[in-house]
Formats: structure tokens, C-alpha cells, sequence
């Protein structure tokens, strides 16, 4: 998975638009300055890594760990 970039944001905006974001808004998301808990790059990362478990060897729910990222 390549890094997160703003024109990519903005093009995904500008296709399937449902909310108009603001530069400001984009730029947070690719670089947050505003104490957010979690990057949306690190979000991006780790549904990258769920999307490559096999689900027919997951475990129930409960018993489930999360992977670290590197």
C-alpha cells in the first residue's frame, strides 16, 4: 500500500462525492496537526492487514488478537 497523499483525497472526493471537504479537512487526514488519536494513514494500514486474514481460520470474535503493525 503506497502512503496517503492529498491529491489522492481530493480525486476520491471529486469522483464520489457525497460531502464537500475542505482543503483543510484533506490535509488533516494526510497530516494530522489537531491531536488526533489516530492517523487516517495508520487506520488505512491496519484494514490493509485485516483484509489479508484468512477468515476461514479466524477464531471466534473473543479470541481474536490484533496484529502489530511493523
Amino acid at each position: 500500500m503506497r502512503p496517503l497523499k492529498k491529491p489522492t483525497l481530493t480525486g476520491i472526493c471529486d469522483q464520489m462525492a457525497s460531502h464537500d471537504w475542505s482543503d483543510a479537512e484533506l490535509e488533516e487526514l494526510v497530516k494530522p496537526q489537531f491531536g488526533i488519536i489516530t492517523e487516517f494513514q495508520d487506520l488505512l494500514l491496519e484494514l490493509e492487514e485485516l483484509r489479508k486474514v484468512d477468515l476461514g481460520e479466524t477464531p471466534p470474535a473473543l479470541s481474536v488478537q490484533r496484529r502489530l503493525l511493523p
